[in-house]
């Protein structure tokens, strides 16, 4: 047991020919990394897609000097890696040493700011590294997912953040803004993250196809990019996890779909062909047959609005707008924590009205 608890050093003890014994202390071999982490952005100029905050860095880091920063917008657009790699520019090989990284699963209550990031902020920096190259006599906070901090601690690290300007520069990673009180966004330069391109997203899974020898479909692609929405990370994983299931053989669009927990259109269209029966007894029993199938009911509503939303149903505006609403607050209910069963019981039933007036 004590091997396993010291960070993966194996120690064996091997006997001497003088009859004695010494201590040899044996490596553990790493694993597979993750394709997310081994294809992250190692430098400032890696990052896709975000010009703005791009061409910011690039200048901030020519002069050695970086202001507080505030990077918002959903996620798996490159807020973390962004920051990272401009540390990375920073300070070299050192970089660990010069940054305290905190996310929403370590305690940041207002204590952790108070004593945590307080202390970290004091130390002093000094002005070159280990290698003899000068670099900048700071170091840097990031708090990721800072949206999730209680009033208090923001409160508390605004304070920090005045003092402590000099020697110590603040990176706030959110996905909503809004939760950031007005002190602090007024203190940082703000940079909204953009979700990627289709075309950004189709460079880089291509390069890491060609790199990993995936065997993939060009349709398995474009099933890949249409399920991320825009999230570079959950199409990367996506692509290892189909790659992993399927062994080296070739992926196709239904393997992207079944990783992904995409419904597959017969399921929807055998619910709205139910729908269109104008009865209640056939519908509860559709339901209960598709809740069996184990499928995602907040999936189902964001395939349903695409359906019938999206597309020309023969629905007026008036009754888009109502499905629309009827939709979003069933989506609200199941972020809460309602019961899958019944928010599927009340929107396909407001479904079933509205088609009944269309027809």
């Amino acid at each position: 047991m004590h091997a396993f608890l010291k960070g993966g050093k194996i120690e064996r003890k091997e006997k001497t020919e003088e009859g004695g014994s010494k201590q040899i202390s044996v490596k553990k071999k790493k694993g597979p990394v993750p394709w997310v982490e081994k294809y992250r952005p190692k430098t400032v100029t890696d990052v896709a897609y975000q010009d703005e905050v791009v061409s910011v860095l690039k200048k901030s880091l020519e002069g050695a000097d970086l202001p507080n920063l505030l990077f918002y917008g959903p996620p798996g657009t490159g807020k973390t890696s962004t920051i990272l790699a401009a540390a990375r520019d920073l300070f070299g090989d050192m970089y660990r040493e010069r940054i305290l990284e905190l996310n929403a699963s370590d305690e940041r209550g207002i204590q952790v700011v108070r004593e945590k990031v307080k202390n970290f902020a004091q130390l002093s920096a000094s002005g070159t590294r280990p290698d003899g190259k000068p670099c900048p006599a700071f170091k840097i906070i990031i708090l990721d997912e800072a949206d999730s901090m209680t009033k208090d601690a923001q409160s508390a690290l605004r304070r920090t953040m005045e003092k402590e300007g000099r020697t110590t520069k603040f990176c706030l990673i959110c996905n909503y803004v809004s939760r950031i009180i007005e002190p602090i966004t007024s203190r940082c330069a703000k940079f909204r993250f953009k979700p990627l391109a289709h075309d950004i997203l189709q460079t880089r899974l291509k390069m890491i196809i060609e790199a990993e020898n995936v065997n993939i479909t060009e349709r398995g692609i474009e099933a890949v990019i249409k399920t991320s929405e825009g999230d570079l990370r959950k199409a990367i994983t996506t692509l290892q996890s189909c790659y992993r299931l399927k062994g080296g053989s070739e992926i196709h669009q239904e393997d992207v779909y079944e990783i992904s927990g995409v419904i597959p259109d017969r399921y929807i269209d055998g619910l709205l062909d139910t729908c269109q029966l104008n009865s209640f007894e056939r519908l509860q029993t559709q339901v209960e047959e598709f809740m069996c199938e184990g499928f995602s009911i907040s999936q189902l509503i964001n395939q349903l609005h695409e359906r019938l939303i999206m597309n020309d149903g023969g629905m007026t505006d008036t009754q888009k707008s109502a499905l629309a609403e009827k939709l979003a607050v069933a989506e609200h209910r199941l972020i809460e924590g309602a019961d899958e069963y019944l928010q599927l019981m009340d929107v396909t039933t407001h479904i079933m009205q509205i088609l009944a007036t269309v027809a």
